[in-house]
């Protein structure tokens, strides 16, 4: 025989099981009832495992921006108004390239340092809210959130929150 025989005569066995597998998979599916019960047990924990992980991560995540928030504050922020004005440029800038190479909380923790020096802080948000991706946004709130005194230096704020 020859070889391309051989070859054609062993991926179409290959095809053939894998379909009647396929066929066969679908068929206890649809009628065993303590197999759908099995799957469904199993999908049930996955999704219970998944959930678990994301609320970890979250809890994760949340205390490391309380920590780089905490570390921010700490080496302090600038006080002559050129030296504010170079380091809010300096910030954004490092914010928009680090958004670019995906990694969210360092870019949150540059915009969260310019909206520190930015002498309107509320107008800064909703510039941030046109221009920011979402995901580095919550972000931005959560470490704004970590530090009340961003929300009480914004001039005018009778109530203390951000809109």
């Amino acid at each position: 025989m020859k070889t391309s025989t051989i070859v054609v005569a062993s991926v179409g066995t290959i095809i053939t099981g894998f379909l009647a597998y396929a066929v066969y998979f679908d068929h206890k599916r649809r009628t065993d009832t303590s197999f759908r019960k099995a799957l469904k047990k199993e999908n049930r924990k996955q999704e219970k495992a998944a959930k678990e992980e994301a609320e970890a991560t979250g809890a994760k995540q949340k205390k490391e921006i309380k920590a780089v928030v905490d570390r921010a504050c700490a080496e302090g922020f600038p006080t002559d108004v050129e030296e504010k004005e170079q380091y809010f440029m300096t910030e954004v800038a490092r914010g928009e390239t680090l958004c670019a190479d995906g990694d969210p909380i360092e870019a949150g923790l540059c915009f969260y340092k310019a909206l520190k020096v930015y002498p309107q802080p509320r107008d800064l948000i909703s510039i941030y809210d046109k221009t920011v991706p979402r995901h580095v946004l919550d972000i931005l709130a959560e470490m704004m959130a970590a530090d009340p005194s961003v929300i009480s230096m914004t001039p005018g704020s009778e109530s203390g929150n951000v809109e």
